[in-house]
């Protein structure tokens, strides 16, 4: 166990220790608002079950199940917890899998249900009077595959898991997990029984993004099974942040509530900020805020929070400049002007142009943003749209662990991703005759993906011919159909995919480097979970034109609300004040010792007017561009 487990014991992990020591089993919901050490509660609260419960669950072979969100957050619990097997600790994807693979039968119908449902979708599109001819030209083929596809089913009796779905080949991806593994978990007693009884205790990380379905599958196994069964729910509300999150787990009357009010990281003044831009959402307050020890004591830290209200123009990178060095003298801070990963200074940005443009992706940008589709545009901000998925997730990698000779990772993405190195792959055939055509063709993709005139199409194609990877059926159209009839489908994805694969391959690296932290620059939606000495919250007119899911103005009541943010509100559905209210708070509490919003306004005066109303900081914090150009004199 790692040094998490040796941290002192708040309220909450007394609390849910007990709970935990109680039969039969409590389920339960822990809130932990952000810097409050919710993963410290749960790896914790597994160290106290391996504790207590070893010898009985081994005994009767039954493990420990924690599930959470990425593949980074699954490293780290794993790491946590010693890589001890009494844990399976996964993604959701993963978890879902594991339990519904040994159902196949089931797993066949279901996959048999949902071709005849596509089926049924293309012909009633393909029926309606107002599709268009080449539409209806694709649409035809769609249909032709599809009963192709049921024919190959209909001979199928093992399925296995997959990046893309294929179904005539036996092959479930991502999304067709999740939907299988959620409609078999309600349909069988069978297999919840199963699941409860192989996993007596399951833990769900950052649950107010799980999606209210998968919620409602594992709500669905704690309220039906006969099984000694423990559901437990970490997560805050008010850190969801993604559209499809369920949010707010409503707990039965039964389990057991935990909230973990304590903040270790944020200094007073942004303290202030976090409580403040909090309240009016579910009014937790949370306490202590960040210390450090001086003189043998532990003092609490001040800080700094501060708002610059600066004019909309072509100047926003110099005038991010300004910021900074203003910043560097008030604070008497070299690092604040400072790039280097050691400065630890991070500007947070809803996905927008300068960043965009500064890191080296504006055409990959806007491809997936301008007019995209919202699955799409929301998909953007985090890497998880489904057409960056084979870059990011296997192309890109596996080309970095070529190009640095990392052969052990080369092998795990490729047995991973790879349909020759599969057993039917293999099946037959030379296995040193594979492995010389996969070195040959790994290091042309090498080649390909370091290079500048190459499009993500040109990668694409490359990939799927050298048989490196298989691809989810939605790529189908996009590889094989003919591009003026693909340019007549009222699909909307269209033209955004289009667009994405026309960009150059030199485009990814920039993106990367903007998604996993290796600018200055990062989502605001993807630092969940991260924290910073220097905080600035960049903020521009443009993001709200672009963004309506989330929109400062009408958060800070600078711009008139739409009639349908009136009515979500009275309705008292979500909407895009509480989705920035979310976001906010998030950003703010990033910061472990400075906090900064930079403001790009048409009006500043007008913007001093509401961000005074608004209370969440003080009047002497917010600095307008005249005082700030007279400091910098």
């Amino acid at each position: 166990m790692t040094l998490r487990v040796r941290q002192p014991d708040t309220q909450a992990d007394l609390d849910l220790r007990a709970c935990l020591d109680e039969r039969p089993q409590r389920s339960f919901v822990m809130v932990a608002g952000a810097g409050s050490g919710k993963t410290t509660s749960l790896v914790k609260a597994l160290a106290h079950l391996g504790q207590t419960r070893r010898v009985e669950l081994k005994t009767r072979g039954q493990r420990i199940a924690c599930i959470t969100y990425t593949e980074v957050a699954v490293r780290e619990i794993w790491g946590d917890v010693g890589n001890d097997l009494l844990f399976h600790v996964s993604t959701i994807h993963s978890f879902l899998w594991t339990v519904v693979r040994p159902f196949q039968v089931n797993l066949k119908t279901w996959v048999i249900a949902r071709i005849r449902e596509k089926i049924a979708e293309a012909q009633d599109h393909h029926d309606r009077p107002r599709t268009r001819p080449a539409t209806r030209e694709r649409l035809v083929v769609d249909i032709a595959r599809y009963r192709r596809h049921l024919e190959a089913v209909e001979q199928r009796t093992h399925f296995t898991y997959g990046a893309g779905s294929d179904f005539a080949r036996g092959v479930l991806g991502h999304a067709d997990v999740i939907a299988a593994a959620v409609e078999l978990i309600e349909q069988s007693q069978l297999l919840r029984d199963v699941i409860a009884s192989r996993y007596p205790v399951l833990f769900v990380d950052e649950s107010q993004d799980t999606r209210p379905d998968i919620v409602a599958a594992f709500r669905r196994i704690a309220e039906t099974t006969p099984v000694d069964f423990c559901l437990g729910f970490f997560g805050d509300p008010m850190q969801k942040i993604y559209m499809d999150g369920v949010g707010a787990i409503d707990a039965p009357a039964d389990w057991r509530q935990f909230t973990k009010p304590e903040n270790f990281r944020c200094p007073q003044r942004v303290l202030r900020v976090v409580n403040a831009v909090r309240r009016p959402a579910d009014g937790l307050i949370q306490t202590r805020g960040r210390m450090d020890f001086i003189d043998g004591e532990l003092v609490p830290v001040e800080g700094s929070a501060r708002v610059f209200l600066l004019s909309t123009d072509e100047h926003r990178s110099e005038k991010l400049a300004q910021v900074r060095e203003w910043l560097r003298r008030v604070n008497n801070d070299e690092n604040w002007v400072s790039d280097d990963r050691s400065a630890d200074v991070r500007a947070l940005v809803v996905v927008h142009r300068m960043a965009a443009t500064r890191l080296g992706f504006p055409s990959l940008y806007a491809a997936l943003n301008d007019n995209a589709p919202s699955s799409i545009k929301e998909g953007l901000k985090d890497g998880t749209a489904w057409p960056l998925r084979p870059f990011l997730n296997f192309l890109l990698p596996l080309a970095m662990a070529v190009h640095q000779d990392r052969q052990f990772d080369v092998m795990t993405l490729l047995r991973a991703e790879c349909p020759l190195l599969s057993s039917a792959g293999l099946a037959g055939v030379n296995a040193p005759e594979v492995l010389a055509s996969l070195r040959a063709s790994t290091a042309e993709l090498v080649r390909l993906m370091y290079s500048n005139d190459v499009s993500l199409r040109n990668i694409l194609m490359f990939a799927t011919n050298a048989r490196m990877l298989q691809l989810d059926e939605a790529w189908t159209k996009y590889l094989d159909a003919n591009p003026a009839v693909l340019a007549a489908d009222d699909d909307p994805e269209v033209p955004s995919v289009t667009a994405f694969m026309d960009c150059s391959v030199s485009e990814l690296n920039g993106y990367r480097h903007y998604l996993e932290d290796l600018s200055p620059f990062a989502t605001q939606q993807g630092v969940k979970g991260a924290e910073f000495e220097r905080v600035l919250v960049i903020v521009d007119d443009e993001e709200g034109r672009e963004h309506r899911s989330f929109s400062y103005q009408k958060y800070f009541d600078m711009a008139a609300l739409s009639d349908t943010d009136e009515e979500n509100i009275a309705n008292g559905t979500d909407n895009v004040v509480d989705r920035t209210r979310r976001l906010f708070y998030v950003c703010c509490s990033r910061a472990t010792r400075d906090l900064a919003l930079v403001f790009f306004v048409s009006d500043t005066a007008f913007a001093r007017q509401k961000i005074e109303e608004a209370g969440l900081f003080a009047p002497e914090d917010i600095v307008d561009e005249a005082a700030l150009q007279a400091d910098l004199v």
